[in-house]
């Protein structure tokens, strides 16, 4: 059974001042649950080599993708199959962060890998911001969490310039290059928006120059990406690889472009779609059959298990389905993803607290695992589900 701690909540006045205003969801309950996980100095450890881990497997694995040239069975759109390629060959296109979903951990059972949230990663917000803020107006020791997600993301915008060199160097190497960031996200959601200026800001402490702009006003051209007539080297988009793919495929068409003439830089790039891709979870499995941090995963259903059933690409549990051993369904949700290939991943149920919520680690990556925090909710987690911060505790 999952330990909780009770706290005092914080106010919405609170959150909207520091510019937390998605805090209620459509129900009007609040989206920040007055609970923290409790754990362990022992389990956070135990996340923290788990998602090192990973990555270095989605590495591999990636790398053995490319050299196979199976993009097809990723789903992985054709027209940004040469920018994929481009984005992995050079170290200047750095994977600033991404967030693993993880099932295990607490319950005894063993941490288990449920997908990578590689490219547009939610919860930033909510880990690197609220859950610390959380405790400290309890009266807490703010440091008592597995949280350093800010200054993690703070060291990488530094190694955007100074790569897998020393990052103190950074200074001296921005002097030499004055590369600046845009960032963007799309109009009319104030999570994204904000979201996106919170790493914006990061970058402006680090030192970089920097400036926001929507997406559909952002300026493209044969000598890169530009706003109000300056260009800028890195380009920051809220907005999925997947996307860009299948509804601009223009933007795919010129973003390749500057990408192989060395005209721009966009993060994250656009490699990070094979991380995010769920058919990755597939070839995992191929290159590391019963590894303790994998479930069992093909590109068709699994026989005499219990499983689920999802999209390659998905969010926020749309097209979900949870198939029994005997083939009964169980549970399964609508979306707008259906068209996209399924994968049949073997099912793990998720730590439950004494009322039946089931509770998913998400575990950030920023050069190494650096934040954790966890979703409430039911047996598929969708956009209603609730974010849950933590307390390390012995």
């Amino acid at each position: 059974m999952i330990q909780l701690k009770k706290l005092q909540p914080l106010t919405d006045q609170y959150l909207e001042s520091i510019g937390f205003t998605w805090h209620t969801d459509s129900d009007t309950t609040s989206y920040v649950s007055d609970e923290v996980v409790t754990i362990t100095e022992a389990q956070a450890e135990a996340f923290y080599n788990a998602t090192n881990e990973l990555y270095d497997m989605y590495c591999e694995a990636a790398q053995y993708v490319i050299d196979n040239e199976l993009f097809h069975e990723l789903n992985i759109p054709f027209n940004l199959v040469e920018v994929i390629k481009k984005s992995w060959e050079n170290d200047v296109h750095w994977h600033l962060y991404g967030r693993f979903d993880l099932a295990g951990g607490l319950d005894g059972k063993p941490i288990k890998l449920i997908e990578f949230n590689a490219d547009t990663p939610t919860a930033l917000y909510e880990t690197a911001i609220i859950q610390w803020a959380l405790l400290k107006a309890n009266g807490l020791d703010e440091s008592s969490q597995f949280n350093s997600l800010y200054e993690a993301i703070k060291d990488n915008f530094k190694r955007l310039i100074t790569l897998d060199t020393d990052i103190d160097q950074f200074e001296e190497h921005y002097k030499k290059l004055g590369w600046k960031i845009l960032f963007s996200s799309i109009r009319g959601n104030d999570e994204e928006e904000n979201t996106t200026k919170l790493l914006q800001h990061i970058a402006s402490e680090v030192g970089y120059e920097t400036a926001y702009e929507y997406i559909d006003k952002v300026e493209f051209s044969n000598d890169g990406i530009s706003k109000d007539e300056t260009l800028y080297e890195f380009w920051f988009k809220l907005i999925p690889w997947e996307d860009i793919a299948i509804d601009e495929g223009e933007l795919a068409l010129i973003v390749t472009e500057l990408i192989e003439n060395q005209k721009a830089i966009i993060i994250n790039p656009s490699y990070t779609l094979l991380f995010q891709s769920k058919g990755m979870l597939k070839i995992l499995w191929d290159l590391y059959p019963n590894h303790p941090l994998l479930l069992e995963t093909s590109f068709e259903p699994l026989e005499n298990k219990k499983q689920v059933e999802k999209p390659c690409f998905g969010r926020e549990g749309a097209n979900v389905a949870i198939v029994n051993s005997d083939n009964s369904l169980e549970l399964k949700t609508d979306g707008v993803y259906e068209n996209f290939k399924m994968v049949y991943q073997e099912y793990m149920q998720y730590p439950q607290d004494s009322a039946g919520n089931h509770y998913q680690a998400g575990v950030f990556y920023a050069y190494e695992a650096c934040g954790l925090g966890f979703r409430k909710g039911g047996q598929i987690l969708d956009n209603m589900s609730k974010f849950v911060g933590h307390i390390v505790e012995n």
